[in-house]
């Protein structure tokens, strides 16, 4: 028998859980077929990993440090891996996400804690879109930061359009955006000439990250501009717009095709956010300019340095891409979020423009006061406020995933459950080390 979504669902399903089962997949179909039926999720989780606060952080990390945070961002990314999988693992062996099942089993105080943690986390997101857009708008187009912040508190509506069309349309509009990035940055890195020799010995972790207080900070705001909390809630969600399965076989068959898909996704995501890196060390930091701090300060070197005029309008360009595709993950991630801790399912529209209309309140007005520097270093500060998030995100993620009486057969592994609390734990430690440096 083929296990194929029923469509007609019930008219009182409301927000994203309307999509749930809606992308068919046949038991009788092959690898191949299975297994791009299930891409997609991932790339919508890809995306909010190189959101515009991946700019800022590695644009000001490269040019300050040169390549020695990749090793930061090589780490980040084989953790997001990890604890995507777990959040894929979660969807599928319990049909819940990770919201819903907080509100399930978690006593209601801590519910609610979480809930207003998660969202601070997409809100600090969502500073980071409005600003990232904003300012990609002003490069490509001259607009001033107001306008385009006023812009960009519409442009969610857009994605929000595109759900009438089906989720398979969400994801295809966001891999074509994300296909247009990636050739951004292929010209950006040929035309930069990297010193391979230099880029290599980079991506391994350096004991002066820890004792350097500006290199930690901006590690952890690479950390939170990579690992983002509300992408656990998120995943965990989307994944379930597939078929399953119900049989053990079929949810075991359907949990390694979605982690090929976010594991691979996550992989190019890593690329992208290397690049970003790549570029800003060796533009700037090659050439002395190491206090790189704003986005509008490298679009205006990059011509001089690189010698054309090409290069200041793809990345102008990309900036706008990323921030628009983050708004979709930001957007779902919010249905999400609501509909799970709180069991309610706001129109979309309404949870997103409401969500959208409380980021562009503090970034108008760093904006309008303070002008692009105080807009950029919003933007890495929001970067770290998601680092300081995360524990509250992957700690019940754990937990979760380790129990065999709620995972069944798909309960994660000893060693996955050792590593990914691990993790936590140095995340945590982290976290503390900077807030103890900042009080001191």
């Amino acid at each position: 028998m083929s296990e194929i979504s029923d469509t007609s669902r019930p008219a009182t399903i409301h927000g994203l859980r309307a999509d749930h089962g809606t992308v068919p997949v046949a038991a009788h179909w092959s690898f191949g077929r299975k297994l791009l039926a299930f891409l997609g999720p991932g790339y919508l989780v890809a995306v909010g990993y190189m959101d515009p606060g991946n700019w800022a952080t590695s644009l000001a990390g490269g040019s300050k440090f040169g390549y020695t945070l990749l090793s930061v961002v090589l780490l980040s990314s084989l953790t997001a891996i990890l604890l995507q999988a777990l959040a894929a693992r979660l969807a599928v062996a319990t049909g819940k996400d990770l919201a819903e099942t907080c509100r399930e089993t978690l006593p209601a105080p801590i519910n609610l804690l979480l809930f207003f943690l998660a969202e601070i986390a997409i809100i600090a997101t969502d500073i980071a879109e409005v600003i990232g857009t904003a300012i990609g708008l002003q490069l490509l187009f001259g607009w001033p930061l107001p306008i385009g912040i006023a812009v960009t508190a519409l442009d969610a509506l857009l994605i929000l359009a595109l759900q009438r069309y089906g989720f398979r349309t969400i994801e295809a509009v966001v891999i074509g955006v994300l296909a247009l990035i990636t050739f951004c940055f292929v010209v950006e890195i040929a035309l930069a000439k990297p010193d391979w020799n230099a880029v290599f010995p980079g991506l391994m972790p350096s004991s002066t990250i820890l004792t350097n207080p500006e290199m930690l900070y901006l590690a952890l705001g690479i950390l939170g501009a990579t690992v983002m909390p509300h992408n656990l809630y998120l995943h965990s969600g989307i994944v379930q717009t597939r078929v399953l399965g119900t049989t053990p076989k079929a949810r075991k068959e359907s949990l390694t095709f979605a982690t090929i898909d976010s594991t691979v996704a996550l992989c190019f995501a890593f690329l992208i956010n290397a690049s970003i890196l790549i570029l800003s060390a060796a533009t700037f930091h090659a050439n002395g300019k190491t206090d790189i701090a704003e986005l509008s300060d490298a679009h205006a070197l990059l011509e001089p340095l690189l010698g054309t005029s090409l290069a200041p309008i793809l990345f102008a360009i990309a900036l706008i891409g990323c921030g628009l595709n983050a708004t979709v993950t930001a957007t779902l991630a919010g249905q999400i979020v609501f509909e799970g801790f709180l069991k309610i399912a706001f129109r979309p529209w309404v949870q997103r423009l409401v969500t959208r209309l409380i980021a562009v309140g503090p970034a108008a007005f760093v904006a309008f006061y303070y002008g692009n520097e105080g807009a950029t270093k919003l933007l890495v500060f929001s970067q770290v406020v998601l680092s300081l998030q995360l524990p509250f995100a992957i700690v019940p993620l754990v937990i979760f995933t380790a129990s065999k009486k709620r995972m069944g057969a798909l309960v994660a592994p000893r060693a996955v459950t050792a590593l990914a609390g691990l993790i936590a734990i140095v995340i945590i430690g982290l976290n503390v080390t900077l807030v103890m440096g900042a009080l001191g």
